[in-house]
């Protein structure tokens, strides 16, 4: 676990957590009572939000650097 977390994948795990408060809050403020198959439950919106947000996350991974090869020119 220790080396999950040394790879950088902490922004993936801010990422759910902030999803899913996202998700949870919208819920609560915005949830509509029926038929709606996403915010008609506080689980079902906080898991897509949750979703939503890891998806997001991984959009700021930062690039690598790519080094040039060595030319004696």
């Amino acid at each position: 676990m220790k080396y999950w977390f040394n790879l950088g994948n902490w922004r993936y795990v801010i990422g759910v957590l902030l999803g899913a408060a996202t998700g949870y809050g919208y819920w609560y403020f915005y949830g509509c009572v029926n038929g709606c198959t996403i915010t008609g439950s506080a689980l079902n919106s906080s898991l897509y939000f949750a979703f939503m947000g890891y998806l997001l996350a991984g959009m700021f991974k930062p690039e690598s650097k790519k080094t040039a090869p060595n030319d004696p020119n």
